[in-house]
């Protein structure tokens, strides 16, 4: 053992840096969760009065909060759905482009708006879905009326919903096209003798040799089933689609930060990370028995 700690120890003075960036604003702030059990005071600090699980109650009964949840599952389950479904077919049509140069292009395309952050995506996603924005003006020719993307309830989730998946497809294109190589085309051409055409051969063995990846993919998702997406939301909602459009990180936001309600608000965080734990652990534990994924 010391002869192996030796051998890497260079390895190990290379993460010194980041274990105390680490430890200096991941691990030093968990002090600060103390506030949900608190009726927080700035001028007093950490000695404000202390009120145990009173934040909590308060937070639990509003109907406010039982909605965002709701929203914020909606919109978590539609995006991990999508960010499976959309990956995996574009993977696989991706793959059967014969042509190096074309299949290279639509993969630098598609990947993107990945590197872009949601400030820039918001400013474009404006000006495409507004009243006057391109979707709108197209629409229009044919004498429908404008549609209202980001001022309607109704369909502000799903614009939210399609947005991030738009944004995020191309990482998961990568992934599939990369499970895709390691597929052995002497099954294909085994297939091809037996008279099955493309369809089949999907269906019968790239859609069952993926199969493992995809569970993966998806197991590992559910980590962030209560992450909606803050950046998006924040910067593409209004208090018109509040109702529908409202989160979990969103709402934490507005008591915490804009209200000034410091321990609501981190009793609402506090709570959103335990659950999130547990759905981390979790997902590790199904991956580990459904995918024989081990971190260790």
């Amino acid at each position: 053992m010391l002869h192996k700690l030796r051998q890497q120890k260079a390895y190990h003075l290379m993460l010194i840096p980041s274990v105390l960036l680490v430890f200096i604003f991941s691990y030093i702030p968990f002090y600060g969760l103390v506030i949900a059990f608190q009726k927080y005071n700035p001028g007093l600090g950490f000695h404000s009065p202390w009120v145990g699980w009173d934040n909590f109650q308060h937070v639990f009964n509003q109907p406010n909060f039982v909605r965002t949840i709701w929203n914020t599952l909606y919109m978590s389950f539609f995006k991990i759905i999508g960010g499976i479904i959309v990956p995996v077919t574009f993977a696989i049509l991706l793959n059967e482009v014969a042509h190096s140069a074309v299949k290279r292009t639509f993969q630098t395309l598609v990947y993107i708006p990945n590197f872009l952050s949601w400030v820039i995506m918001a400013g474009i996603l404006l000006d495409i879905l507004g009243s006057d924005g391109i979707i709108n003006s197209f629409l229009s020719v044919f004498g429908i009326k404008p549609v209202s993307f980001l001022g309607s309830p109704s369909i502000f989730p799903w614009t939210m919903i399609v947005s991030d998946i738009w944004k995020g497809f191309g990482f998961g294109t990568v992934v599939y096209l990369a499970a895709l190589t390691s597929i052995d085309p002497g099954l294909y051409e085994a297939a091809l003798i037996d008279g099955a055409k493309r369809w089949k051969q999907t269906l019968h063995i790239t859609l069952p040799l993926l199969m493992p990846t995809i569970v993966l993919m998806s197991v590992l998702s559910l980590g962030n089933v209560l992450n909606a997406g803050f950046d998006q939301i924040y910067n593409l909602y209004s208090p018109i689609v509040y109702q529908s459009g409202d989160i979990i990180d969103t709402y934490v936001y507005r008591l915490g930060i804009q209200q000034a309600q410091y321990s609501v608000g981190a009793a609402v965080g506090l709570f959103k990370s335990v659950v999130s734990c547990i759905m981390i652990v979790l997902s590790y534990v199904l991956a580990n028995k459904v995918a024989g994924y081990r971190i260790f």
